[in-house]
């Protein structure tokens, strides 16, 4: 779709068109995402506004989102730079939601460098976010074809609205005692895994899959999410920080609801219970970090919930392989995706 009359355009981008015929890896089209990303410039004013949209996309990532969007649409078609700008807009939308998280948690670093709200102010925050939301927007129906455009944003907007949802719920669970399980998982499917899913259906549209194959894409995408999300619960406590990425035992320290927790809760006997509950009681600054996260880590193990979740994780990644199993398509053409999915799921060693 072309610019309206009189609209200032909101960045240069290059396009070059590559005629291979080729499927690609997950780290080739990394460095295609990390080069585009790199070759955005922004033309319109004021500066400040879009210095933090630059600086959030500078920082990094495993751009896991427009690269499984990128995925789908070469399981059919070989010109994945013809989706650049959805697989564009699916990245800058999803770092919306972090800069925004950000904010919320209050949280001062993000991938080792300082976040826009501790960088600039709240304001910057907040603008540049809700800026990066019309965005995504834009970049997601730039160049769709008109056949498929309902489709596309209407899927991209009910995902905008179900991420929403999902972050609200795991605002509200943090005051409450009596979390389900099932509560937990609808409210991490919301907050995570439908942005995965989205991602692989819009690509398996705009490369014309069956239609049952892009419903398909979309259910791997879930249970793939969901997995991804039960085992950062895990790695949250028992990951190894150096391969992790990042200290471990911050969920522990902020009480946070996670799978881990909300079944310590519900399988404690008495005795452990009145422990868990006495560590979430703790002020912070009357116990020394270290100990809480060992004695809680303790618990954990006591009451089972280490095998727990690690099964949860993979029933629900298994699942994601019968899922991907019945795509209509060759097993030679699906395995860079299941590829990708096992790197997603190989971070605990």
């Amino acid at each position: 779709m072309g610019e309206a009359a009189g609209m200032q355009p909101l960045f240069i981008i290059r396009y070059s068109l590559n005629s291979e015929n080729a499927m690609f890896t997950a780290s080739e089209l990394l460095e295609r995402i990390n080069s585009h990303i790199a070759e955005l410039q922004f033309t319109r004013t004021p500066q400040g506004l879009y210095a933090p949209v630059t600086y959030v996309l500078s920082m990094g990532g495993k751009r896991i989102r427009p690269v499984l969007m990128l995925m789908a649409y070469n399981l059919y078609k070989e010109k994945v730079e013809v989706i650049r700008s959805q697989a564009m807009a699916i990245e800058i939308y999803h770092n919306y939601t972090l800069l925004h998280d950000d904010l919320m948690d209050r949280a001062d670093m993000r991938r080792g460098m300082a976040t826009v709200h501790k960088k600039w102010d709240d304001n910057a925050a907040i603008l540049s976010g809700d800026s990066m939301l019309v965005m995504a927007y834009r970049y997601m129906q730039q160049g769709c074809p008109v056949e498929q455009l309902g489709n596309v944003m209407g899927l991209f907007t009910e995902t905008a609205l179900e991420i929403g949802e999902g972050q609200q719920y795991d605002i509200e669970f943090e005051t409450r005692a009596d979390v389900s399980e099932e509560e937990y998982i609808e409210m991490i499917r919301l907050k995570t895994s439908v942005l995965l899913a989205c991602a692989l259906k819009i690509g398996a549209w705009l490369g014309d899959a069956p239609r049952q194959d892009a419903e398909l894409l979309y259910r791997f995408g879930e249970n793939l999410g969901l997995a991804f999300q039960l085992q950062d619960d895990y790695l949250d406590v028992y990951g190894d920080p150096a391969v992790f990425g990042k200290k471990i035992g911050g969920d522990i320290l902020c009480n946070k609801k996670t799978y881990m927790l909300i079944n310590a809760l519900g399988r404690a006997l008495p005795a452990d219970r009145e422990r868990l509950e006495q560590w979430l009681e703790k002020e912070e600054g009357t116990y020394a970090p270290e100990e809480k996260i060992a004695a809680v880590t303790e618990l954990y193990d006591k009451m089972g919930v280490r095998a727990l979740c690690d099964e949860k994780i993979r029933f629900y990644f298994e699942r994601a392989r019968e899922i991907l199993d019945k795509v209509n398509l060759p097993e030679e053409r699906k395995e860079p995706l299941w590829e990708m999915a096992q790197s997603l799921l190989n971070r605990k060693s």
